[in-house]
């Protein structure tokens, strides 16, 4: 099994630090982030990984290199400007194959274990199996409920759960989307799909953490 690694994004939120680096390689206590994602995937038994590269690109490739510190196969899916989350897996849609493949953004800290996606099976007929998080502060609501396993929309009242920016990917779901583009997100696909129970979603109650903003890194490194 392949994963790829979202890692194109500007990183606006967490200027100044990303006037110089691009955010996959802002250390967290004491380590890039992104490092960490490649430890994890190893550890799973993964071998193959796709980084998409856009802003800064070249500094994440002159660290990561072709992966082989970590065990792994590491190619590029170079864009000529950031292409959302939807635009990136069209864009590598070679590299990636038409077996499902791990897909996870690079700005998040976690551990989760990526074996559990290793393991999992895609049935005939589902496009993704999302790990979805309890509400963080920043995200009282959430963006998903689950029903009998099946990913759907939070009603009115209901308190659902967060993407984690964890999934289980069918290529199918994205290069057969009605409305592709060349820069679009993943979440149009998701909510496009609810109404067919063709995604899948579990809940992951270990830790995870957005780094999308410098005071939730600080929060991060505050709670060693």
């Amino acid at each position: 099994m392949k994963a790829m690694i979202l890692a194109a994004g500007l990183g606006k939120r967490m200027r100044p630090l990303t006037d110089t680096l691009p955010k996959p390689l802002i250390p967290v206590r004491g380590k890039p982030l992104i490092a960490y994602h490649l430890e994890a995937l190893a550890r799973a038994g993964i071998t193959e990984v796709i980084i998409n590269l856009a802003y800064r690109g070249a500094q994440i490739q002159e660290f990561v290199g072709d992966g082989s510190a970590w065990g792994l196969q590491v190619v590029y899916s170079q864009e000529p400007e950031p292409l959302e989350t939807g635009g990136a897996i069209v864009h590598a849609a070679a590299l990636l194959g038409s077996e499902p493949f791990i897909l996870l953004n690079a700005d998040i800290f976690t551990d989760f274990d990526f074996k559990a996606l290793v393991s999992r099976s895609i049935p005939a007929g589902e496009l993704a199996h999302l790990v979805l998080v309890p509400n963080p502060d920043f995200k009282p609501i959430g963006d998903f409920a689950i029903k009998d396993g099946s990913l759907s929309a939070i009603s009115d009242g209901e308190l659902g759960y967060t993407f984690s920016g964890i999934s289980l990917i069918n290529p199918a779901l994205v290069l057969r989307y009605p409305y592709i583009s060349i820069v679009f997100g993943l979440a149009e696909v998701f909510t496009n799909e609810l109404q067919t129970r063709r995604l899948t979603a579990s809940v992951y109650d270990g830790i995870w953490r957005d780094v999308g903003t410098i005071e939730r890194l600080h929060e991060i490194e505050a709670s060693v």
